[in-house]
């Protein structure tokens, strides 16, 4: 299966020819398409009717989880509803299969890598802040494992799970792109690849403990990596 994975659409209201402009020679590329979060730009539901309106037209498999500016306006639950309501797979701590594939995903969250992961020790707000990451992880693994009759796996994020493919973003703010929690749940699991989106400014291709290859799959990194420009990335499962 050929997977076409893409982030960070960000729809507006007007952006009414953002999916041919991103994603005009898709179908002839791939199986599925992948969008790793941040489909609308500022999480309105008149953002994700304007997507959806395209997305409708593509005639293959769309799965996809929310980003952190669906969650912008307060009301990812209305911008979920209408994308699920339209035909996409919205991941958010759950998974789906596509002839022997798996995809399981969940938007992900903060926390910072390794020895400098962020712990949930101190003011009550921290805790919160820190446990929202865990939680998400959590999640994330027992997904994984509801499909592990799947001849192979995809982990499907918006926030990265390594800092490799954070490289290019400034160090001060790494732990606000992601966390290695997510990569240990993966790990833990087991999968093929992983997609994220978030980091405009990483880079490409990084890798877990485990050796997963971890892509960031955000529009800005792809185009600007890929030798033809293309601003989505594909891979073969």
């Amino acid at each position: 299966m050929r997977v076409a994975a893409i982030g960070d659409l960000h729809c507006r209201i007007d952006s009414h020819s953002l999916v041919h402009e991103l994603l005009g020679d898709v179908e002839d590329q791939a199986d599925v398409l992948v969008i790793a979060g941040d489909l609308t730009d500022t999480g309105l539901p008149d953002e994700a009717k304007v997507l959806m309106e395209q997305l409708s037209q593509l005639k293959l498999p769309v799965i996809a989880t929310l980003g952190n500016h669906d969650h912008e306006s307060g009301k990812p639950g209305e911008v979920a509803k209408i994308f699920r309501e339209g035909g996409i797979c919205l991941l958010d701590g759950t998974g789906w299969e596509i002839d022997g594939v798996g995809f399981a995903g969940t938007k992900g969250f903060s926390g910072g890598f390794g020895q400098n992961m962020v712990m949930p020790f101190g003011e009550a707000e921290l805790k919160t802040f820190i446990l929202t990451g865990i939680n998400e992880a959590i999640q994330l693994e027992k997904a994984l494992i509801n499909l592990k009759n799947c001849s192979r796996r995809m982990a499907v994020l918006h926030y990265s799970p390594v800092r490799e493919t954070l490289l290019g973003e400034s160090p001060e703010i790494f732990a606000f792109l992601g966390t290695s929690r997510l990569a240990s749940a993966i790990d833990t699991a087991g999968v093929d690849a992983i997609v994220h989106g978030h980091a405009h400014h990483g880079s490409p291709l990084g890798k877990t403990l485990s050796e997963t290859p971890v892509y960031n799959v955000s529009r800005y990194v792809q185009r600007l990596y890929n030798d033809n420009g293309r601003p989505y990335c594909l891979i073969d499962l």
